[in-house]
């Protein structure tokens, strides 16, 4: 049996394990990218003050009315679910779908 001997194990104010580094490479291997969420959609969260969804489309170039289409809805309709704080796990879905995204990566 072979043991990672690259994994740090960082102890906590009293003395027990609290955190493990291991190699990015090792990190990365077990969180597929499609998982990941890119820093300048974190960006336009953080700094512009849009919803996950708004950022998510902005970031794949997509217009408002042509995700509208996809899912079947207008663009109004669309504007009104993309600014929504808390949306429905439904429309998530159907919106992660027009975008090619995982709909946990939608998830504030």
């Amino acid at each position: 049996m072979t043991a990672h001997t690259d994994v740090q194990i960082i102890n906590g104010p009293n003395g027990a394990p609290a955190y493990v580094v291991i190699p990015y490479a090792d990190y990365i291997a077990s969180h597929p990218e499609s998982d990941l969420i890119p820093h300048d959609v974190v960006g336009m969260v953080v700094n512009d003050g849009l919803t996950m969804v708004a950022a998510w489309r902005k970031y794949l170039g997509k217009t408002q009315a042509e995700v509208a289409n996809a899912i079947g809805v207008s663009q109004s309709a669309y504007a009104q679910m993309e600014t929504s704080n808390r949306p429905r796990k439904a429309t998530l879905e159907k919106i992660s779908a027009a975008l090619g995204v995982n709909v946990d990566q939608l998830s504030e």
